[in-house]
Protein backbone atom coordinates (compact mmCIF):
# COMPACT_ATOMS: atom_id res chain seq x y z
CA UNK A 1 0.00 0.00 0.00
CA UNK A 2 0.88 3.27 -1.21
CA UNK A 3 1.68 5.00 2.72
CA UNK A 4 1.11 8.59 1.35
CA UNK A 5 0.94 11.32 4.40
CA UNK A 6 -1.95 13.21 2.34
CA UNK A 7 -4.06 12.28 -1.05
CA UNK A 8 -4.03 15.54 -3.36
CA UNK A 9 -5.64 16.15 -6.50
CA UNK A 10 -3.53 14.13 -8.41
CA UNK A 11 -4.43 11.09 -6.57
CA UNK A 12 -7.83 12.07 -6.97
CA UNK A 13 -7.17 12.34 -11.12
CA UNK A 14 -4.86 9.64 -11.44
CA UNK A 15 -7.37 6.56 -10.90
CA UNK A 16 -11.18 5.34 -10.98
CA UNK A 17 -11.45 4.63 -7.10
CA UNK A 18 -12.61 1.13 -7.32
CA UNK A 19 -15.01 0.97 -4.13
CA UNK A 20 -14.54 -2.67 -3.93
CA UNK A 21 -17.06 -5.96 -1.94
CA UNK A 22 -15.49 -7.45 1.40
CA UNK A 23 -15.29 -11.21 0.49
CA UNK A 24 -15.80 -13.27 3.62
CA UNK A 25 -16.00 -17.04 4.53
CA UNK A 26 -19.43 -18.94 5.51
CA UNK A 27 -18.87 -17.97 9.41
CA UNK A 28 -18.42 -14.57 8.39
CA UNK A 29 -14.92 -13.69 8.66
CA UNK A 30 -12.58 -12.11 6.70
CA UNK A 31 -11.06 -14.04 3.62
CA UNK A 32 -7.64 -13.11 3.00
CA UNK A 33 -7.25 -15.05 0.15
CA UNK A 34 -10.35 -14.14 -1.87
CA UNK A 35 -10.16 -10.33 -0.54
CA UNK A 36 -6.47 -10.70 -2.07
CA UNK A 37 -8.27 -11.96 -5.44
CA UNK A 38 -10.18 -8.71 -6.17
CA UNK A 39 -7.06 -6.68 -5.58
CA UNK A 40 -5.23 -8.30 -7.54
CA UNK A 41 -8.20 -8.26 -10.59
CA UNK A 42 -8.12 -4.48 -9.87
CA UNK A 43 -4.69 -4.06 -9.84
CA UNK A 44 -4.29 -5.95 -12.63
CA UNK A 45 -6.63 -3.82 -14.89
CA UNK A 46 -4.68 -0.58 -13.89
CA UNK A 47 -6.98 0.23 -10.66
CA UNK A 48 -4.14 2.29 -7.95
CA UNK A 49 -7.26 3.22 -5.68
CA UNK A 50 -9.05 1.19 -3.30
CA UNK A 51 -12.22 3.01 -1.17
CA UNK A 52 -13.40 0.88 1.28
CA UNK A 53 -16.78 1.81 2.18
CA UNK A 54 -20.32 0.93 1.22
CA UNK A 55 -19.53 -2.06 -0.92
CA UNK A 56 -17.78 -3.58 1.31
CA UNK A 57 -20.56 -2.79 3.98
CA UNK A 58 -18.29 -1.06 6.84
CA UNK A 59 -21.61 -0.27 8.09
CA UNK A 60 -22.22 -3.28 9.73
CA UNK A 61 -18.59 -4.60 10.62
CA UNK A 62 -17.29 -5.13 14.11
CA UNK A 63 -14.99 -3.03 16.22
CA UNK A 64 -12.87 -6.15 16.71
CA UNK A 65 -12.25 -7.21 13.10
CA UNK A 66 -11.37 -3.63 12.10
CA UNK A 67 -7.78 -3.93 13.08
CA UNK A 68 -7.29 -6.78 11.37
CA UNK A 69 -8.99 -5.95 8.47
CA UNK A 70 -6.82 -2.74 8.38
CA UNK A 71 -3.96 -4.72 8.12
CA UNK A 72 -5.01 -6.99 5.52
CA UNK A 73 -5.75 -3.82 3.25
CA UNK A 74 -2.07 -2.49 4.05
CA UNK A 75 -0.19 -6.32 3.18
CA UNK A 76 -2.52 -7.11 0.20
CA UNK A 77 -1.88 -4.37 -2.16
CA UNK A 78 0.73 -3.54 -4.14
CA UNK A 79 3.33 -0.41 -2.99
CA UNK A 80 1.68 1.80 -5.55
CA UNK A 81 -2.03 1.44 -4.63
CA UNK A 82 -3.82 4.31 -2.20
CA UNK A 83 -6.13 2.87 0.34
CA UNK A 84 -9.03 4.49 2.02
CA UNK A 85 -10.93 2.78 4.60
CA UNK A 86 -14.40 4.03 6.25
CA UNK A 87 -15.44 4.81 9.23
CA UNK A 88 -18.99 4.79 11.22
CA UNK A 89 -21.78 5.87 10.92
CA UNK A 90 -22.13 5.51 14.40
CA UNK A 91 -20.38 8.30 16.30
CA UNK A 92 -19.17 6.07 19.27
CA UNK A 93 -17.52 3.66 17.14
CA UNK A 94 -16.18 6.40 14.71
CA UNK A 95 -14.16 7.65 17.63
CA UNK A 96 -13.45 4.23 18.84
CA UNK A 97 -12.39 3.38 15.23
CA UNK A 98 -10.04 6.47 15.60
CA UNK A 99 -7.94 5.25 17.89
CA UNK A 100 -6.92 2.14 16.08
CA UNK A 101 -6.69 3.91 13.03
CA UNK A 102 -3.98 6.46 14.70
CA UNK A 103 -1.59 3.36 14.87
CA UNK A 104 -1.71 3.17 11.41
CA UNK A 105 -0.25 4.09 7.86
CA UNK A 106 -3.27 5.45 6.61
CA UNK A 107 -3.45 8.96 5.17
CA UNK A 108 -7.51 9.17 5.89
CA UNK A 109 -10.66 7.44 6.23
CA UNK A 110 -14.23 7.71 5.22
CA UNK A 111 -16.66 9.11 7.51
CA UNK A 112 -19.63 6.94 6.37
CA UNK A 113 -22.86 9.04 5.53
CA UNK A 114 -25.35 8.45 8.68
CA UNK A 115 -28.94 7.09 7.54
CA UNK A 116 -30.93 7.84 11.15
CA UNK A 117 -31.03 9.61 14.04
CA UNK A 118 -28.53 12.05 12.92
CA UNK A 119 -29.35 15.86 12.19
CA UNK A 120 -26.99 18.39 9.88
CA UNK A 121 -25.16 20.05 12.94
CA UNK A 122 -25.34 17.15 14.87
CA UNK A 123 -23.48 15.10 11.89
CA UNK A 124 -20.65 18.18 11.43
CA UNK A 125 -20.13 18.11 15.16
CA UNK A 126 -19.37 14.20 15.32
CA UNK A 127 -17.53 15.04 11.77
CA UNK A 128 -15.36 17.23 13.77
CA UNK A 129 -14.76 15.61 16.52
CA UNK A 130 -13.67 12.37 14.80
CA UNK A 131 -10.92 14.29 12.41
CA UNK A 132 -10.14 15.67 16.05
CA UNK A 133 -9.66 12.16 17.56
CA UNK A 134 -7.81 10.77 14.77
CA UNK A 135 -5.40 13.80 14.18
CA UNK A 136 -5.66 13.38 10.52
CA UNK A 137 -8.25 15.24 8.14
CA UNK A 138 -10.99 12.75 6.74
CA UNK A 139 -12.64 11.91 3.63
CA UNK A 140 -16.50 13.50 3.80
CA UNK A 141 -19.09 11.65 1.90
CA UNK A 142 -21.86 13.34 0.93
CA UNK A 143 -25.13 10.95 -0.18
CA UNK A 144 -28.42 12.71 0.97
CA UNK A 145 -29.89 16.28 0.62
CA UNK A 146 -30.27 17.24 3.91
CA UNK A 147 -27.45 15.47 5.72
CA UNK A 148 -25.07 18.60 5.18
CA UNK A 149 -25.39 22.19 4.14
CA UNK A 150 -23.37 23.83 1.92
CA UNK A 151 -21.88 26.32 4.04
CA UNK A 152 -21.08 23.84 6.56
CA UNK A 153 -19.13 21.73 4.29
CA UNK A 154 -17.28 24.98 3.19
CA UNK A 155 -16.77 25.65 6.99
CA UNK A 156 -14.55 22.20 7.59
CA UNK A 157 -12.51 22.42 4.28
CA UNK A 158 -11.97 25.96 5.44
CA UNK A 159 -10.89 24.44 8.54
CA UNK A 160 -8.55 21.72 6.88
CA UNK A 161 -10.75 18.87 8.34
CA UNK A 162 -11.38 17.32 5.09
CA UNK A 163 -8.94 15.27 2.61
CA UNK A 164 -11.37 15.12 -0.30
CA UNK A 165 -15.46 14.72 -0.76
CA UNK A 166 -17.10 11.56 -2.31
CA UNK A 167 -20.44 13.21 -3.90
CA UNK A 168 -22.91 10.64 -4.19
CA UNK A 169 -26.67 12.09 -4.26
CA UNK A 170 -28.91 10.44 -6.92
CA UNK A 171 -30.60 13.02 -9.42
CA UNK A 172 -33.09 11.72 -11.75
CA UNK A 173 -31.04 14.37 -14.68
CA UNK A 174 -27.05 14.44 -12.97
CA UNK A 175 -26.54 17.46 -15.26
CA UNK A 176 -29.76 19.12 -12.76
CA UNK A 177 -28.42 19.44 -9.50
CA UNK A 178 -28.88 22.64 -7.70
CA UNK A 179 -26.84 21.51 -4.78
CA UNK A 180 -23.76 20.10 -6.56
CA UNK A 181 -23.95 23.46 -8.67
CA UNK A 182 -23.73 25.50 -5.19
CA UNK A 183 -21.34 22.78 -3.82
CA UNK A 184 -18.85 23.26 -6.67
CA UNK A 185 -19.48 27.58 -6.48
CA UNK A 186 -18.03 27.18 -2.88
CA UNK A 187 -15.70 24.61 -2.79
CA UNK A 188 -12.85 23.49 -5.14
CA UNK A 189 -14.02 21.03 -7.43
CA UNK A 190 -10.38 19.77 -7.48
CA UNK A 191 -11.32 18.34 -3.88
CA UNK A 192 -14.94 16.45 -4.85
CA UNK A 193 -15.08 13.04 -6.75
CA UNK A 194 -18.14 11.95 -8.41
CA UNK A 195 -19.30 9.06 -6.22
CA UNK A 196 -21.96 7.01 -7.81
CA UNK A 197 -20.02 4.82 -10.39
CA UNK A 198 -19.20 5.26 -14.27
CA UNK A 199 -23.14 6.21 -15.51
CA UNK A 200 -23.17 10.42 -14.03
CA UNK A 201 -19.30 10.08 -13.83
CA UNK A 202 -19.26 12.26 -17.72
CA UNK A 203 -21.87 14.92 -16.65
CA UNK A 204 -20.04 15.34 -13.16
CA UNK A 205 -16.33 15.75 -14.38
CA UNK A 206 -17.13 17.19 -18.14
CA UNK A 207 -20.04 19.85 -16.28
CA UNK A 208 -19.21 20.62 -12.69
CA UNK A 209 -15.36 19.87 -13.37
CA UNK A 210 -15.09 17.11 -10.61
CA UNK A 211 -11.79 15.53 -10.06
CA UNK A 212 -12.45 12.06 -10.62
CA UNK A 213 -15.19 9.34 -10.15
CA UNK A 214 -15.51 6.13 -7.93
CA UNK A 215 -17.34 3.15 -9.03
CA UNK A 216 -17.99 -0.78 -8.03
CA UNK A 217 -18.65 -1.94 -11.51
CA UNK A 218 -15.42 -1.36 -11.62
CA UNK A 219 -14.63 -4.25 -9.96
CA UNK A 220 -15.60 -6.44 -12.77
CA UNK A 221 -13.71 -4.31 -15.37
CA UNK A 222 -11.05 -2.50 -14.58
CA UNK A 223 -9.43 -1.58 -17.56
CA UNK A 224 -12.48 -0.95 -18.90
CA UNK A 225 -13.31 1.55 -16.40
CA UNK A 226 -9.56 2.70 -16.72
CA UNK A 227 -10.33 3.37 -20.24
CA UNK A 228 -13.06 5.87 -19.54
CA UNK A 229 -11.03 7.64 -17.07
CA UNK A 230 -8.95 8.41 -19.33
CA UNK A 231 -11.21 9.15 -22.28
CA UNK A 232 -12.38 11.95 -19.72
CA UNK A 233 -9.23 13.65 -19.51
CA UNK A 234 -8.56 13.67 -23.00
CA UNK A 235 -12.05 15.11 -23.38
CA UNK A 236 -12.86 12.68 -25.68
CA UNK A 237 -16.55 11.92 -24.53
CA UNK A 238 -17.60 10.37 -27.56
CA UNK A 239 -15.40 7.40 -26.33
CA UNK A 240 -15.94 8.01 -22.76
CA UNK A 241 -19.71 7.49 -23.95
CA UNK A 242 -19.75 4.45 -25.96
CA UNK A 243 -17.92 3.01 -22.57
CA UNK A 244 -19.90 4.46 -20.36
CA UNK A 245 -22.76 2.01 -22.17
CA UNK A 246 -20.99 -0.93 -21.30
CA UNK A 247 -21.24 -0.79 -18.04
CA UNK A 248 -24.81 0.08 -17.87
CA UNK A 249 -26.46 -3.53 -17.65
CA UNK A 250 -24.81 -4.23 -14.53
CA UNK A 251 -25.47 -1.21 -13.05
CA UNK A 252 -29.32 -0.99 -13.66
CA UNK A 253 -29.67 -4.54 -11.98
CA UNK A 254 -27.46 -2.28 -9.11
CA UNK A 255 -30.20 0.22 -9.19
CA UNK A 256 -33.27 -2.37 -9.55
CA UNK A 257 -31.93 -4.84 -6.90
CA UNK A 258 -29.45 -3.60 -4.52
CA UNK A 259 -25.93 -1.79 -5.04
CA UNK A 260 -24.28 -3.57 -2.58
CA UNK A 261 -26.04 -7.00 -2.89
CA UNK A 262 -26.14 -7.01 -6.67
CA UNK A 263 -21.63 -6.25 -6.75
CA UNK A 264 -21.06 -8.30 -3.75
CA UNK A 265 -22.60 -11.58 -6.06
CA UNK A 266 -21.61 -10.17 -9.13
CA UNK A 267 -17.82 -10.44 -8.19
CA UNK A 268 -18.76 -14.90 -7.60
CA UNK A 269 -21.35 -15.24 -10.13
CA UNK A 270 -18.43 -14.06 -12.18
CA UNK A 271 -16.18 -16.23 -10.94
CA UNK A 272 -13.58 -13.29 -10.17
CA UNK A 273 -13.34 -14.57 -6.70
CA UNK A 274 -15.52 -16.44 -3.49
CA UNK A 275 -17.30 -13.04 -2.32
CA UNK A 276 -19.09 -15.76 0.13
CA UNK A 277 -21.94 -14.89 2.28
CA UNK A 278 -22.76 -10.88 2.67
CA UNK A 279 -22.65 -9.34 6.51
CA UNK A 280 -25.76 -8.98 7.83
CA UNK A 281 -27.87 -6.89 8.22
CA UNK A 282 -27.76 -7.01 3.85
CA UNK A 283 -28.14 -10.57 2.71
CA UNK A 284 -27.15 -12.24 -0.80
CA UNK A 285 -29.16 -12.26 -3.56
CA UNK A 286 -32.24 -14.71 -4.70
CA UNK A 287 -31.75 -17.51 -7.44
CA UNK A 288 -34.42 -15.24 -9.58
CA UNK A 289 -32.28 -11.90 -9.00
CA UNK A 290 -29.01 -14.23 -9.37
CA UNK A 291 -29.69 -15.44 -12.99
CA UNK A 292 -29.98 -11.62 -14.75
CA UNK A 293 -26.64 -10.49 -12.04
CA UNK A 294 -24.73 -13.30 -13.41
CA UNK A 295 -25.36 -12.75 -17.13
CA UNK A 296 -25.11 -9.08 -17.20
CA UNK A 297 -21.76 -9.55 -14.72
CA UNK A 298 -19.83 -12.49 -17.13
CA UNK A 299 -20.42 -10.39 -20.19
CA UNK A 300 -18.90 -7.18 -18.59
CA UNK A 301 -15.71 -9.45 -17.41
CA UNK A 302 -15.61 -10.84 -21.21
CA UNK A 303 -15.17 -7.52 -22.77
CA UNK A 304 -12.65 -6.93 -19.58
CA UNK A 305 -10.34 -9.96 -20.76
CA UNK A 306 -10.59 -9.01 -24.07
CA UNK A 307 -8.85 -5.83 -23.53
CA UNK A 308 -6.36 -7.51 -21.44
CA UNK A 309 -5.35 -10.41 -23.99
CA UNK A 310 -7.01 -8.82 -27.68
CA UNK A 311 -5.98 -11.83 -29.61
CA UNK A 312 -8.56 -13.80 -27.77
CA UNK A 313 -11.16 -12.01 -29.07
CA UNK A 314 -10.18 -12.47 -32.38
Amino acid sequence: MNHLSQITTDHLRQSVIAVPPLARNIDLSINESENQKIINHLEHGGITFLLYGGNANYYHIALNEYESLLNLLDHATAPQTIVVPAVGPSFALAIEQAAILRNTVFSTAMYLPPTAAFTPDGFVDGFRRFVKAYAKPAVLYIKHDNMIHVPQVKALVREGLVSWIKYAIVREDPAEDPYLSHLTNEVDPNLIVSGIGEQPAIIHTRDFNLAGFTAGCVCVAPTLSMNMLLAIKDRDYETAESIREQFEPLEDLRNAIHPVRVLHDAITLAQIADAGPILPLLSNLKPDESTPVKRAAIELLQIENNLRSPATSQ
